[in-house]
Parts: structure tokens; C-alpha cells; sequence
């Protein structure tokens, strides 16, 4: 197994973690956890596509990582009286 291989292997695997937690309702949308994992995971992906050269997954996964990023920071979270 490649170096870019493993490296795909860890952001696919928060990304699924961070959906199948959302489905399961462990974690909110909303979470700052929830936008961290979309972060780090489209991030790391986004690497790995770039190691690899292949420049359409890299676009899509940094613009992931950017909404993911705006989301940890922007995001209303929880309610106010």
C-alpha cells in the first residue's frame, strides 16, 4: 500500500465516522466536533488527491474542507434565551 493510500485511508475514514455518527445522533450537524471531523478529513483527502495528482478530487475536497472550516467557526450553536 502506498503512502498517499493510507493517508486517503485515514480522511475517508474520519469523514465516514463523523456521517455515521450524524446518523446515529451521537453527534449534530451543528457540533463543533461534527464540522472539526469534516475539516481534518476533507483536508487529509484533499493531500492525499494532491500527492497523487489528481487535481478534480483536490478541488472538491478543499472546498469541502473550507465549508467545513467556516461551519467550525460560524455555525450557531445551541440555543439562546
Amino acid at each position: 500500500m502506498k503512502q498517499s493510500d493510507i493517508i486517503a485511508s485515514v480522511g475517508v475514514t474520519i469523514l465516514l465516522a463523523a456521517f455515521v455518527f450524524n446518523l446515529f445522533k451521537v453527534l449534530n450537524t451543528q457540533s463543533r466536533v461534527y464540522s472539526a471531523m469534516n475539516f481534518i478529513g476533507a483536508a487529509i483527502c484533499g493531500y492525499s488527491s494532491y500527492l497523487i495528482e489528481f487535481y478534480p478530487f483536490v478541488v472538491l475536497e478543499g472546498i469541502w474542507a473550507a465549508f467545513g472550516l467556516y461551519s467550525f467557526f460560524n455555525v450557531p450553536r445551541g440555543t439562546s434565551n
